[in-house]
C-alpha cells in the first residue's frame, strides 16, 4: 500500500490538513501517516484544534517547541530524517509556510521523496518575511504545487515552473470553515463574553514585525483602543504577543479601556464562533484574511503586504499596514457600513480536500518516472 506523510507544526496547518486526511480516507486507500513536528506546543495553540477539527492522534510527534528560525529549522530537519527513513513514505504532503514546511521540504528533496506542497504559489514578494522565504524554497523543491487561487497558478508560472507542476485545487482551508461553521455558531461564545451577533470586533496579532518592536505594537494598540471606544473588540492573545505586551510596559492600553477584551486563545470551533459573527476583523494573520472573506466579514490586514491578494481584489480584506491614523480610519469606515464587500473565489466550496486526494491518488498510481505528468 502506497503510503503519504502529512506534516504540521503550527495550528493554521491543522485546518488544512484535516480535510485533506479525511478526503483521503474516504477516497483512496492510501496509508497515511500524522507527524506534528510542535512548532506550535502549547495545549490551546496546537493540541484542542485536534479534538476541533476531527484529526485523529499524530501518529508521531516531535516536540521541536521554540528557537530561532535556524534552530528550529535544523532540528525539525534532523528528526524528520529519522521518521521518514523509518518509513519510507511514498509521498510527503506539507501545507503553508511555517518552518515545519520548508524543513520536511529539504528532507524531501535530499532522500529524493516525491512532495506535494498545498496552498502553493502564495507570494508577499517581501523576503522581509521569513514566511516568504519557506513559501518561495518549498514551491521550488514540490513536484506537486496544490494552488488555492488562480493568482498562485500565475506565480509559479512566472518564476518558470513547469506547468505540469501547478494544479488549481482551491483553498483547503474554507473545507474546515464551512464543515464547522454552524457547530461553532452553537457554542455558547459570545453569550459567555456578553457579546451580540454583529455587535464587536475582533483583533489577532502575532507577527514579529508587528509585536516585537515597541513603536509599532504601541501604535497598533492605540489603533485598536479606538475601534474599542466605539464597539467590543475582542483580542484573543498570542502568547508571544502577551509576552511583549508585558515586557514594553503596554499593558495599560487594557486597563483604561474595558471594552478592550484580552482572552486566551481559543480552539478552533470557538474562535470561529466569534469570527463569523463578527462585525470587523483586524489581524495580521493570513489565513484569517481568507476566512474573513469565505464569511464575508470586512477585514483589516495589519501589515504592508499581503501573499494572498485574491483576499482584497475579490474578497472583504483591505490591507492598511501599522499607521494608526491610516487603521483609525479604515475601521471608522467599516464600522459605520462602508467595509469592503467582496465575493468568495473560485474553488473556496468545500471541495478541496477531495480534489487534492483524488490527486495524490492518480500521482501514486503512475510509474516512478513519469510521476509529473499527471493531471488534475
Amino acid at each position: 500500500m502506497k503510503k503519504v506523510i502529512h506534516i504540521v507544526g503550527a495550528r493554521p496547518n491543522f485546518m488544512k490538513v484535516a480535510p485533506i486526511h479525511r478526503a483521503i480516507a474516504a477516497r483512496t486507500p492510501l496509508q497515511q501517516i500524522l507527524i506534528h513536528t510542535g512548532q506550535h506546543y502549547d495545549v490551546k495553540m496546537s493540541d484542542v484544534f485536534f479534538s476541533d477539527l476531527g484529526l485523529p492522534a499524530p501518529d508521531v510527534h516531535l516536540g521541536i517547541g521554540s528557537g530561532s528560525h535556524a534552530q528550529q529549522t535544523a532540528r525539525t530537519m534532523v528528526e524528520l530524517e529519522k521518521v521518514f527513513l523509518e518509513h519510507k513514505p511514498d509521498l510527503v504532503s506539507v501545507v503553508g509556510d511555517v518552518n515545519s514546511t520548508v524543513a520536511a521540504a529539504l528532507v524531501s528533496s535530499k532522500l529524493a521523496i516525491p512532495l506535494a506542497h498545498v496552498e502553493a504559489g502564495l507570494r508577499s514578494y517581501s523576503r522581509h518575511q521569513p514566511e516568504e522565504i519557506n513559501r518561495v524554497v518549498t514551491d521550488r523543491l514540490a513536484d506537486l504545487l496544490l494552488t488555492p487561487s488562480r493568482d498562485a497558478d500565475a506565480n509559479l508560472l512566472k518564476e518558470g515552473l513547469e506547468p505540469d507542476r501547478i494544479h488549481f485545487v482551491g483553498n483547503v482551508m474554507i473545507d474546515s470553515l464551512l464543515a464547522s461553521k454552524e457547530r461553532a455558531e452553537q457554542l455558547p461564545v459570545l453569550k459567555s463574553l456578553g457579546l451580540a451577533p454583529h455587535g464587536y470586533a475582533v483583533c489577532t496579532l502575532h507577527r514579529p514585525s508587528n509585536v516585537d518592536d515597541p513603536r509599532v505594537l504601541g501604535g497598533l494598540l492605540s489603533a485598536i483602543a479606538h475601534v474599542a471606544s466605539r464597539i467590543p473588540v475582542v483580542f484573543p492573545v498570542h502568547p508571544r504577543t502577551r509576552k511583549m505586551i508585558s515586557e514594553q510596559g503596554l499593558g495599560s492600553a487594557f486597563e483604561r479601556n474595558p471594552n478592550l477584551r484580552p482572552v486566551d486563545p481559543m480552539g478552533y470551533l470557538e474562535f470561529l464562533a466569534l469570527t463569523s459573527q463578527a462585525r470587523l476583523i483586524l489581524t495580521d494573520s493570513g489565513g484569517l484574511q481568507e476566512e474573513t472573506t469565505a464569511l464575508g466579514v470586512p477585514c483589516l490586514t495589519l501589515r504592508e503586504q499581503t501573499e494572498r491578494p485574491i483576499t482584497v481584489e475579490e474578497g472583504t480584506n483591505e490591507v492598511v499596514g501599522t499607521d494608526p491614523d491610516r487603521i483609525r480610519e479604515a475601521a471608522d469606515r467599516a464600522l459605520n457600513g462602508q467595509g469592503k464587500k467582496g465575493r468568495v473565489p473560485e474553488y473556496w466550496d468545500g471541495r478541496s480536500g477531495e480534489r487534492i486526494a483524488d490527486l495524490f491518488s492518480r500521482f501514486l498510481s503512475v510509474e516512478q518516472g513519469s510521476l509529473r505528468a499527471v493531471s488534475a
